[in-house]
This record gives C-alpha cells, structure tokens and sequence, in this order.
C-alpha cells in the first residue's frame, strides 16, 4: 500500500545548508550557505542525551525531519545540515519513504 504524506504534516520550515570551498588567500576554507528556499517539513523529537566529553557535560537532541520527496529533497545527505527554529543540526542520515513519497531525515542538534 503506497503512503501518502498530507500537507497538514508538514507544519514547520526548515532550510538546507551545503558546505563549499572558499579561498580565503591562504588556503580552502569549507563554509556553509544556504542550498535552495526553505521546505515544508514534519518534525518529531526521538531523544535526548547526555554524555562527558573533554570534561564537559554536553546536551544533544536527536530528530526526524520529513520532507515531500522531490529531486531536491532526494539530493540531501549526510554532507548536508539544516537549520530548524534557531539551531543548527547536523544530518545523519536520508533515506527515502515509499517510492518518492518522501524524504525522512535523521539529524543532531546540541541542546541549549
């Protein structure tokens, strides 16, 4: 049975973010930009954790993003980030739900 992503899901903005290589004169320095307008896209939280690491507690969420699928949407991976009410996360995984129905991004954000 296919499955059918309604648009009433897709209730939150988020926007991809690409690195490319920038010269800065002295070497090739990656920066992140923008890569292409801002998507519809559900969200649902999949956890919280905490663990010490060079001696300081450090705070992660973990969430699902999921997006129409599109041959843009297709094109995101783990090379990529997104940004989603003021954070920044980084992408672990994409994977494709049904045939072209959707995208479901896995992705980590440090928690304030």
């Amino acid at each position: 049975m296919e499955q059918v992503l309604r648009a009433g899901q897709l209730d939150r903005r988020v926007q991809i973010r690409r690195a490319t290589l920038a010269d800065n004169g002295l070497e090739q320095a990656e920066t992140w930009a923008d890569h292409g307008a801002p998507l519809w896209a559900s969200y649902a939280p999949v956890g919280d954790a905490e663990r010490w690491a060079a001696g300081q507690m450090q705070a992660t969420r973990m969430a699902r993003f999921t997006l129409r699928w599109s041959p843009f949407s297709a094109d995101i991976d783990a090379k990529d980030r997104l940004t989603f009410d003021g954070r920044e996360w980084t992408i672990l995984g994409a994977k494709e739900i049904g045939r072209r129905v959707s995208v479901e991004l896995t992705a980590v954000a440090g928690a304030d």
